[in-house]
């Protein structure tokens, strides 16, 4: 059953984000807007280090770090707001409870930049890692909404040129398919929290400029799948994006991948950033840093 304050932050995230006309706000307003109202509790033993060369983003170093452990941590936003700022109550959080240094990465943004550019940062930023002596297999990648499907295009884009892979990736409640031909993007469109079907195609067209929506350098949906590391997918049953999560799962677990997809009744988009104020953030963050440790 769906807890008394997933239920109360239902009400409040329909109220602040419903009816945001979105992606029409300007970009420097909305973020903003965004950085204003970021919650963050967290964990006292993480310390924050802002990195700005020769990729930018921030260090999240838990005291008990293990050996090696890293995480490369991608924040959503739609491609044109977001900050590591903005997810810290995720990306921290993890880092203390899969007791991995996270590097949050602060990736381009549009209008300003358009597809591929954040796939070229979260490149830039893996090989930074690999570079400096983190071995591929210790990295697990993972990311929010847009964040989650750039984790998707990063494996895959690192296939493509031959690379080692990650250990793994997770992705919450991931934005992997902007074209939108996911029947939950209508099916959920009331009953959403967070976004209408309109939000949804319009920012997939904000961040494609001239590339087809179904390019799988912008939606890796339509990617390929084959030989990719392990993955752990989570999304709400009531979300416009829910079946951006089933259908990934699907052609992952087709071309031989193991998949975690697990699918919460009720909650809100991305709900892992309310903790610890749900208690099914928490059981969430607890359930990928056991997939991080390989418990």
């Amino acid at each position: 059953m769906t807890s008394l304050r997933a239920r109360l932050v239902n009400r409040y995230v329909r109220k602040k984000m419903k009816f945001l006309p979105l992606p029409d706000i300007e970009a420097k307003e909305l973020r903003a807007r965004m950085e204003a109202g970021a919650m963050a509790f967290l964990p006292k033993n993480v310390s924050i280090e802002e990195v700005s060369s020769p990729v930018r983003g921030e260090w999240q170093r838990p005291d008990d770090a293990a050996p090696g452990r890293t995480i490369l941590y991608f924040h959503g936003g739609g491609y044109y707001f977001g900050s590591p700022r903005l997810m810290r109550s995720i990306s921290c959080r993890l880092a203390a409870l899969a007791r991995a240094r996270v590097f949050s990465l602060d990736y381009r943004l549009g209008p300003e930049n358009k597809c591929p550019a954040a796939t070229e940062d979260a490149l830039a930023a893996f090989d930074w890692l690999t570079g400096e002596g983190v071995r591929p297999e210790e990295i697990y990648v993972g990311g929010d909404s847009a964040g989650g499907g750039l984790a998707l295009a990063l494996l895959q884009a690192l296939k493509a040129r031959g690379s080692p892979l990650p250990g793994g990736a997770f992705l919450f409640s991931p934005w992997t398919d902007l074209a939108a031909r996911g029947g939950s993007i209508e099916e959920n469109d009331v009953k959403c929290a967070m976004f209408t079907a309109d939000t949804i195609r319009r920012g997939g067209a904000h961040y494609a400029g001239d590339m087809a929506l179904d390019d799988p350098r912008l939606s890796p949906l339509y990617g390929r799948f084959e030989g990719l590391p392990r993955l752990y997918i989570c999304a709400s049953t009531d979300e416009v994006l829910r079946d951006d999560s089933v259908r990934l799962a699907e052609k992952a677990r087709q071309a031989g991948v193991r998949v975690e997809l697990h699918l919460e009744k009720g909650l809100v988009h991305i709900w892992p950033i309310f903790a610890p104020l749900m208690p099914e953030s928490m059981r969430t963050l607890r359930s990928v840093a056991a997939f991080i440790r390989k418990d």
